[in-house]
Formats: structure tokens, sequence, C-alpha cells
């Protein structure tokens, strides 16, 4: 989330450029968390596969459309990516927190009965 704009930015480093740096980066940190999720046995693999398989045709279709774009037109793409998952994380907090509040007011205590 922050590599790509810490480099367009601070670093005058084309959209393109950027994007290519950030998968160099990310592809060796997510063989390593995955290795170490899996050594805990932290990992479901059948709902592993379920993600990763997709997600895996899905990055490859990415990168062949992101070659054929402008770098402007990228800059829009992926900062509409990072607002729309932050609303989306925003709109879950904001969910939780109601549904925590609801479940608070539901609950009914039950006095403490002694039997005889």
């Amino acid at each position: 989330t922050f590599l790509i704009p810490l480099l367009t930015i601070f670093m005058h480093t084309p959209q393109t450029e950027a994007q290519a740096q950030n998968l160099v980066v990310f592809v060796p940190m997510a063989i390593v968390v995955g290795i170490i999720y899996a050594c805990q046995k932290l990992v479901d693999w059948k709902r592993a596969w379920i993600i990763a398989l997709p997600a895996t045709g899905i990055a490859v279709l990415g990168s062949l459309l992101a070659v054929n774009l402008s770098g402007k037109v990228m800059r829009i793409v992926f900062g509409a990516f990072i607002a729309a998952v932050g609303i989306w994380q925003l709109v879950e907090i904001v969910l939780k927190m109601i549904k925590e509040k609801n479940n608070k007011k539901t609950k009914v205590e039950r006095p403490y009965v002694v039997s005889e």
C-alpha cells in the first residue's frame, strides 16, 4: 500500500516502474510469510487454493493490462482501488461496532438464584 506512493511521490519513479518494483518486493515476502504461516499450521490449504488460483490469474491479467495503460491512468486506478478498500474497511468497522452495541443491549442479565 505504501511502497508505490512512496516511490512515485518521493523518488519520482514512473508509475509502471513503481508497480513493477512493488511486485518484485512482494513476491519474496509473500513466499517467506507463507512458509512461516504453514510451519505454524495456520494455513487452511483447501481455502488457500480457492483464493490463490484465481488471484494468480487476475494478477497476470492485471499485469498485462497495466503494460498498456499510461502512468496517469494507473495512478487513478490505484488511487480509486485504495480509496475503495478504505471505504470498505470503514463500513466493516462501523457495522461491527453497531452489531456489538446491539448485542450488549439485547443481553439480559439473569439474577443469581439460589436453589433450595
